[in-house]
């Protein structure tokens, strides 16, 4: 799932635009929100559009669930993988 975390990374960096982060300065285990890597609720939206865009994913409404995928890098990993579309091949461009 290594490959996976690294994309996701890679996303974030991306879809957020955050200049001067490359993805291993992201640790998988540290928080995205508050503290940690400091995200707002403006960026879990659009994190959370382009997660629906790579992988398809559906998330329909915000429950404490869905805010403890969001938790960090290998949270959310786990979520797009238990999806069923971490292999990148249902990626949705």
């Amino acid at each position: 799932m290594d490959d996976l975390e690294g994309e996701i990374k890679a996303l974030i960096i991306d879809a957020l635009k955050l200049e001067d982060v490359q993805p291993s300065d992201i640790d998988s285990e540290e928080a995205l929100f508050g503290t940690g890597l400091g995200l707002d609720s403006i960026d879990a939206l659009e994190l959370g559009v382009a997660l629906r865009r790579r992988y398809g994913l559906k998330i329909e409404t915000i429950t404490d669930e869905i805010k403890a995928h969001f938790a960090n890098v290998r949270s959310l990993a786990a979520f797009v993988h238990a999806q069923g579309q971490g292999n990148g091949s249902n990626a949705v461009a």
